[in-house]
């Protein structure tokens, strides 16, 4: 059995691989070969920087189609991390305005500038750091992680879903409810990091791994 961890030129790939190899005796390729991709057990697809460059070097590495395909077959496993989370959704306020991948309804939309902490402190945008994710519903990836555990973020954005049984985890920064893991039939993603979130992010990779929906 095979992970592919898809590679369309964005995203911290070999960190989420070498973080799969430590949690999974399954082979794992960093590829944007299709038939690869195709004949691997699961997918996952990362994101990192600006959602206009992510969107537009899956289009240029040939595999938009391809994902869209997998996505709507529900196939496989496919797990999307930090910006593969926001690419999965209708459209990103980023960049003047950005469609995505469609899969899930709803937006992606930027922290506000005036966000207060509990002190009054302004908060800084980007979200950067440990934050604890609340889990909305039950899901399988959360197995063995305790509502309130901290994982890892960076990020501006962030994910306003519009269905609520499509939401699995929440943040909350200075009062804005962040949907941090959305999810739907075979399909799980995520804004933090799991590669960076210590023990509960590898037991979300492990839990991605054993994973059988």
């Amino acid at each position: 059995m095979t992970i592919a961890v898809i590679d369309y030129g964005m995203g911290n790939l070999h960190s989420v691989a070498k973080a799969l190899e430590h949690v999974t005796h399954e082979h794992v390729v960093v590829t944007r070969d299709p038939r690869r991709i195709h004949g691997a057990t699961r997918l996952v697809l990362p994101g990192q920087g600006a959602i206009r460059d992510c969107m537009s070097e899956l289009q240029k590495a040939e595999l938009k189609g391809l994902v869209q395909e997998l996505l709507s077959s529900q196939s496989k496993p496919l797990l999307g991390v930090c910006v593969g989370q926001q690419m999965l959704l209708d459209h990103s306020e980023e960049n003047g305005g950005i469609d995505c991948l469609g899969f899930l309804p709803g937006q992606v939309r930027r922290f506000r500038d005036d966000l207060l902490d509990a002190n009054g402190e302004r908060l800084k945008v980007p979200h950067m750091g440990w934050n604890q994710v609340y889990q909305h519903h039950n899901h399988p990836l959360w197995a063995g992680i305790e509502d309130g555990a901290r994982f890892y973020f960076v990020h501006s954005y962030y994910v306003d879903a519009q269905d609520d049984d499509t939401i699995f985890g929440t943040t909350d920064y200075g009062g804005t409810q962040a949907h941090v893991a959305v999810g739907r039939g075979s399909v799980f993603a995520v804004q933090f990091h799991p590669e960076k979130s210590a023990n509960d992010g590898l037991r979300l990779l492990e839990n991605f791994v054993n994973w059988a929906p």
